[in-house]
């Protein structure tokens, strides 16, 4: 990913509409305030702890350690996401990771 960033599981096989991406050196609360302040809703972690800034059990057992969980947010895009949409969530992306290099 340009940004830096990973897609989780990028070779497994799964929903088109949901991933999980994780932004190295950037916590999970720091991007979601940065995509809330955008008006954009993603969520931490995994679907299976939802509502939780913990790090994800299912994340570890993937292999991911505290701090890798800890920097991952799942996007989910439904039937009635646009492109424009998209290409914002891609924009602030880039913005934080911007802000991870310049820091």
């Amino acid at each position: 990913v340009e940004t830096g960033g990973e897609v989780i599981a990028a070779g497994a096989e799964r929903l088109a509409t949901i991933g999980s991406y994780r932004m190295p050196g950037v916590a999970s609360a720091v991007q979601l305030i940065r995509f809330d302040s955008e008006g954009i809703a993603v969520s931490a972690g995994s679907a299976c702890s939802s509502g939780s800034l913990k790090p994800s059990h299912v994340l570890k057992a993937m292999g991911l350690d505290d701090k890798a969980a800890g920097e991952v947010i799942r996007v989910s895009i439904g039937r009635e996401t646009n492109e424009a949409e998209i290409g914002r969530f891609l924009a602030v992306w880039r913005e934080i990771a911007r802000g991870k290099a310049a820091a």
